[in-house]
This record gives structure tokens, C-alpha cells and sequence, in this order.
């Protein structure tokens, strides 16, 4: 049989990896024995614990170890990472490693080196002993590629709170939970994004809008509370449309009632500014005079509006051309400490996708499927808000200025 010693260091306890990369083994056809194992004595304490895995083939044994590393197993025995040149522009080479959004480091020259801009479903590129990670659509040929899964090593995820073997609502996603105390907690994650120098960063759908909540986030953009916004072409429209007419999707936003031809204020409002040029030039022109789009051009508060296949006109500033949208959300995402996902399924997972593990996200939606949908597609990190969006927003934007005003919370 052919074996291999693997070994867990950290919260390998608390966090299960121990218990995972155990099941794991026996689940792919593997077999293991613990050759040691220290147990940290106190909860800060790290454990440590060497494994030795048998399988019946070497290609067996590459397999179980390839899929343990996920939860932070590396092996005992390293070699220095194995490089092939891509072997044209946008392919990469066969076997190439594929990355997680977990922190990992490549072997080179006998040197652990940290992969810069780590993100999910890319290939490592080595240039200069630096390793970063490089979109497939983005390899150039000829460029040193990692193979294989030797001389790579990943950081297991951050541990949690573990719960007891009985509790009610402690699913990552329940509609139950109490969300005053939800709101709190994203609200101070908010403040100690900012406190630490990182960006605070808002992914939004239209319904941020249509549910009348657009002001509050306005008010938090002039705050100074959000520094990045990813959206599609309906927000910033619908935004525009409110600004200009009153209404969201011809829908009084103060009334809540249908206007007369109100089904084409959307429309107009995007001629409008096709028409100006741009969001910013009706902002400088004084015809875009309050809204969300309007509150970014003045606080200087950049956005990606990153376009799909249904969208109306659309605005000067939607990014049609997907790669490109996607490379412009990789460069906003520099600095990011937080990010929260508003109402909006694609541009969530998107956004989740280019996100490293390190991040922290809360994904709000009336609809539990939206974030699971984000849990499950690699954003493990994501915390679910399961509410109304227009709610959940007032109450967080108000829990802001109460943070900010020095103000106890438990006063409410």
C-alpha cells in the first residue's frame, strides 16, 4: 500500500478539521492512523496532529491527499511546488493546481511563499518567486504555472462558535433568528472594518430600491459607512428613476401607488442620462440630484455596474463585457475587510467568488435560497440575514448612527 504522513496544526478540535480530514480519508478510499496527536489544554492552546494515510495506489493516495488539504492538511514530507509554462494565452497546464479561497502558500527554493490575491477557481502563477493567483481567461503562454498539489499548503478555515449537541436556530441561515441582534453585530463588524484601514463593501439589488430603503443607503454612502458599490444596471436605473420621478419601477416610492404611464420612468430616466453622457455628468450637470448613484459621484465613493443580458438601455457606466466587469470588480475588491450583499443573487455570488475566505460577508434576502445558494457555491464565510431588505437596512443604518453617536445599543 502506499502511504504518506499528513499533519493538522491549530483549532483542529473546535473547528471539526480533525474530524473531517479522519471522515474524508475513509471516504475516498483511504485508510489512517493517528501517529500523534496533542490536544491544546486550554481553548487558545493549538493541537497538533500527525497522520499517516494508506491507499491501494499512488494515484489513490494523491487523490485523498489532494482533497484533505482543504481543511488544512499538509503533508509531513515537502517537496519544493512543480511548475509547467501555460501553454497559451488563456489555458492553463494540464494538472494545474486549483486554488481555493483559502490562504495558501506554494513551496519555492525550499521557501514557503504566500500566494498573493487569493481567490477561488484560478490557477498560481510564479513570477520572480512571487505566486499569485491568475484567472485561466488571463494566463499568458509561457507564463510558470503550479501543477499538482505537492508544495502547496492551505490555511483551514476560521473556527466557529461550536454549538451544543441540542439548540434551537443555530442554522447559518434561519428566518428566525433575532435580527436586532443580527443588525448589531453587522453594524459593529462594519465599524471595526473601517477602524482597521479596510473598505466596507456594498453589493446591491433593485429591490433596495423598490422596498424605499434607498435613502438609508445614501445616507450611509455620505457617511462615509460604505466605500465600495457593486451592482448590475437595475439598481443604479431604478435609483435614478426614484431620483427623478418619484418611483420605482412606475411605483410611488412615498405613496406606494401606480402612476400615471409610471411603466415608462424607467425608461426615460435611462435615456436621460444616455443622453448626458453618464451618471456623473447628470450629477455634474445638476439633473441628477439626490439618490444612491448621486451620493457615490459626490462622496467619490467608486462602483462596478457590472451588466447582463436583460438589462434596459443600459446606463453608460454597465460594464456589458463580462471578463472586463469581473477584472474591474478584482481591482475595486483591493482592501475590501467586508462585504454586504444586499437583495441581489449574481452579483452576490460573483462577488463571493472573487472574495478570499479571510473576508467577511452577510448576505440579506427575503429568500433563504439566496443564501444558501452563496454558502454552497464556495462563500463559506457568509453569514444569512433572512428579511426584508428594505427593513433590515433603516434598522442598520440607524444601529450605525447609534454606534457613532456613542450610544449603548441595549437603550433601544
Amino acid at each position: 500500500m502506499a502511504s504518506e504522513l499528513i499533519e493538522l496544526k491549530g483549532h483542529i478540535i473546535d473547528s471539526l478539521s480533525l474530524p473531517r480530514v479522519l471522515d474524508d480519508i475513509l471516504a475516498q478510499g483511504g485508510q489512517f492512523e493517528i501517529e500523534e496527536i496533542d490536544i491544546g489544554k486550554t481553548r487558545p492552546e493549538p493541537s497538533y496532529a500527525r497522520i499517516r494515510v494508506s491507499a491501494d495506489s499512488e494515484q489513490t493516495l494523491e487523490d485523498i491527499l489532494a482533497f484533505v488539504e482543504k481543511d488544512g492538511a499538509s503533508r509531513v514530507w515537502q517537496w519544493d511546488a512543480e511548475l509547467a509554462p501555460a501553454p497559451r494565452d488563456g489555458i492553463l497546464p494540464d494538472d494545474f493546481y486549483c486554488t481555493t479561497n483559502l490562504s495558501t502558500e506554494v513551496r519555492i527554493a525550499g521557501r514557503w511563499t504566500p500566494v498573493q490575491d487569493i481567490e477561488m477557481d484560478c490557477g498560481i502563477v510564479v513570477e520572480d518567486g512571487v505566486a499569485k493567483t491568475v484567472p485561466m481567461n488571463l494566463v499568458l503562454a509561457g507564463q510558470i504555472v503550479v501543477v499538482g498539489h505537492r508544495g502547496v499548503r492551505v490555511e483551514p478555515p476560521e473556527r466557529k462558535e461550536v454549538p451544543g449537541a441540542f439548540e434551537f436556530m443555530t442554522s447559518e441561515v434561519s428566518a428566525e433568528r433575532p435580527k436586532g441582534l443580527i443588525v448589531q453585530e453587522i453594524a459593529r463588524a462594519m465599524v471595526e472594518t473601517k477602524s482597521r484601514g479596510e473598505k466596507v463593501l456594498l453589493v446591491g439589488g433593485p429591490a433596495i430600491i423598490h422596498s424605499g430603503a434607498g435613502p438609508c443607503v445614501e445616507r450611509m454612502i455620505e457617511d462615509g459607512r460604505i466605500d465600495v458599490l457593486f451592482a448590475g444596471n437595475a439598481l443604479p436605473l431604478h435609483d435614478i428613476e426614484s431620483a427623478l420621478f418619484g418611483t420605482s419601477l412606475g411605483v410611488s416610492v412615498k405613496e406606494g401607488r401606480s402612476s400615471a404611464h409610471g411603466h415608462e420612468h424607467h425608461l426615460r430616466a435611462v435615456n436621460t442620462i444616455r443622453k448626458l453622457g453618464g451618471i456623473r455628468q447628470a450629477v455634474e450637470q445638476g439633473v441628477l440630484k439626490s439618490g444612491i448613484m448621486h451620493a457615490c459621484v459626490e462622496a467619490g465613493v467608486p462602483f462596478v455596474l457590472a451588466g447582463s443580458i436583460r438589462d434596459d438601455g443600459p446606463l453608460p457606466e454597465v460594464i456589458t463585457d463580462t471578463p472586463r466587469a469581473q477584472e474591474e470588480m478584482r481591482r475595486k475588491l483591493k482592501g475590501v475587510g467586508f462585504a454586504l450583499m444586499a437583495a441581489t443573487v449574481l452579483h452576490s455570488i460573483a462577488t463571493g467568488n472573487l472574495l478570499p475566505a479571510r473576508v467577511k460577508v452577510a448576505c440579506v434576502d427575503i429568500d433563504p435560497a439566496v443564501v444558501t445558494k452563496l454558502i454552497d457555491r464556495g462563500t463559506t464565510q457568509a453569514m444569512g440575514v433572512v428579511t426584508d431588505v428594505g427593513l433590515f437596512l433603516v434598522e442598520l443604518e440607524q444601529e450605525l448612527r447609534r454606534l457613532a453617536a456613542g450610544k449603548v445599543t441595549s437603550e433601544r
